[in-house]
């Protein structure tokens, strides 16, 4: 089984971003440009994840990530839910609606997507919110994937060199989306990647991949130089030609206007940097009393479907890092050859 190096031209992997940001095409593209494309399958059922992966295959023969979301399908009680209806009136009745849609589901089987991984056999499989088992972290090494661990401090890191991981992805709190936190209250891992990465990179022996903010060459030779071997970027591949995000999500991302992030816990459950919108504001004073995810996050599903159909990113979740304003709109292997001619240019 390869080592994570050998599969990179250019110490780039490109960010998974679950809810249709990251698409099979994109995910492609970037592989293709030699460095890490990477799909989030996380929402996604087993069935249509092997029709993801085949398409991924499809593309390019070059490898290529994908990445789960580690957690156990919950069950809330009716109370439960009733009370996290009431606390989303402000934005399910700005739709006009009488009452909120009670979802399907609450996420997809971990266990069966994990299985699917085994089946699927990707060059590498990434993992957020959780920590595997030692005996899972084995059984992917059994059908040769290489195993990535999502931490966003040092004792995490060790959680996951402990169990065999392979390389963990030290996420900074300037890291766009959802945090990765698993050990101790989300809300204290606070570190910024310039802290987090010289730090998990002197207490753990296996790779590091510095996460939160990168978005040219210049940073990730920074990176690059506080210990990490390769860094992982998210938001500047949100706005690439390949991304499929909507097209009000990318026209925010893209404009000129102010745009600030922050994080909240009001739309999924789980603590999120994204563009302050009306629907972060209208949440903020209640968003520490929201059932966690993924309760939370089915639940707002049907919000944001309808503000999709109704072109209004201020009832999207606009989940983007800090460096946002410094997103390029451009081809994925464009933007991949540009950040390592910027790589080599950089002081």
């Amino acid at each position: 089984m390869a080592d994570l190096a050998a599969l990179l031209t250019y110490p780039i992997i490109q960010g998974p971003m679950a809810g249709g940001a990251s698409t099979p095409e994109l995910a492609a593209a970037v592989s293709n440009a030699g460095a890490l494309g990477s799909l989030a399958v996380s929402l996604l059922a087993p069935d249509v994840i092997v029709q993801q992966a085949a398409r991924i295959r499809s593309l390019t023969d070059r490898p290529f990530c994908l990445n789960l979301f580690v957690q156990t399908t919950p069950s809330p009680t009716d109370a439960e839910i009733a009370q996290a209806v009431a606390l989303l009136h402000p934005a399910w009745s700005s739709l006009g609606w009488d009452t909120l849609p009670r979802p399907a589901s609450w996420c997809q089987d971990f266990n069966a997507q994990f299985e699917t991984f085994i089946d699927i056999k990707p060059a590498v499989a990434s993992f957020t919110f959780g920590i595997l088992t030692r005996e899972q972290v084995a059984r992917l090494h059994d059908a040769g994937i290489l195993v990535v661990g999502t931490v966003t401090t040092v004792e995490e890191g060790l959680a996951w060199q402990d169990i065999g991981a392979d390389a963990v992805i030290a996420s900074g709190i300037e890291s766009g989306g959802h945090r990765g936190t698993f050990i101790g209250r989300q809300e204290d891992a606070t570190l910024t990647g310039q802290e987090l990465w010289p730090a998990v990179a002197r207490a753990l022996a296996i790779p590091v991949i510095a996460a939160g903010g990168i978005m040219d060459g210049a940073d990730i030779r920074a990176a690059l130089a506080l210990g990490a071997v390769a860094v992982q970027m998210g938001t500047a591949f949100l706005v690439t030609d390949e991304s499929g995000i909507h097209p009000a999500y990318r026209a925010r991302l893209l404009d000129h206007a102010p745009k600030p992030t922050r994080l909240t816990r009001a739309i999924s459950g789980r603590y999120a940097r994204g563009i302050e919108n009306r629907f972060i504001r209208a949440m903020a004073p209640v968003e520490s009393q929201v059932p966690p995810y993924p309760v939370q996050n089915a639940l707002t599903g049907s919000i944001r479907a309808a503000a999709g159909m109704n072109n209004d990113p201020e009832w999207m979740s606009l989940w983007a890092g800090t460096g946002v304003d410094r997103a390029r709109a451009m081809p994925a292997a464009a933007l991949v050859h540009t950040l390592f001619s910027e790589m080599q240019n950089a002081s």
